[in-house]
This record gives structure tokens, sequence and C-alpha cells, in this order.
């Protein structure tokens, strides 16, 4: 996608490992519906992560909400996406967060 490289993860539990693992990245999109920690403790949780900490984190949900968003908001996430969405509205948030590609 856009030459960046994705990574996947079944649950967030194995996504906190990966993450780990990887190192610096760039964007996470985090499901609000995640198996095996809750996505508000998962964001909370990156935060705290040293090399995940500049990272754009963004909260995707079928509908967010008010209450979920600040939420969201205050356990560190960056912003939201609404589901279903494109690979344009990923492309609108990395250019918002300041990364700059070519095509």
């Amino acid at each position: 996608m856009r030459g960046f490289e994705v990574a996947e993860a079944d649950d967030g539990i194995e996504a906190l490992k990966i993450l780990r693992d990887l190192g610096r990245v760039d964007l996470i999109l985090v499901d609000w519906v995640l198996t095996e920690i809750d996505s508000l403790v998962f964001i909370s949780q990156l935060r705290l992560e040293t090399c995940i900490n500049a990272t754009v984190i963004v909260l995707v949900a079928i509908e967010p909400g008010m209450r979920r968003l600040r939420r969201a908001y205050m356990a560190g996430a960056d912003d939201y996406l609404m589901k279903p969405f494109t690979l344009l509205q990923i492309d609108e948030k990395l250019a918002e967060a300041g990364f700059r590609w070519h095509l």
C-alpha cells in the first residue's frame, strides 16, 4: 500500500508483540473491538512504549459516538475512521499527520 509495509495481528496481545519487534511504525489502525485486550487499554499501552510513542494511532469503528471518541482520545488515539473506509481516507489521515510520499 503506497510503498508502506503492512503488518497485521489477530488480536491486541499479538499486535503489541509485533509492534515491539518492528520498533518505529508510522500508522497503527486499531479496531474498537479487539480480542484479548480492550482497545482503550491497548492504545494506552502503545503510548507507554518508547519506540511507538510518535506513531499516529487511528481508532477504527462502525459508529464511534462522541463518548467513545473522547475515551479514545484520552487513551492516546490521534484520530478515527468510520468503517467502511477507503485507501484515500488513510492517505488523508497520514497527510494530516505530516507524512509525504511519492506515488
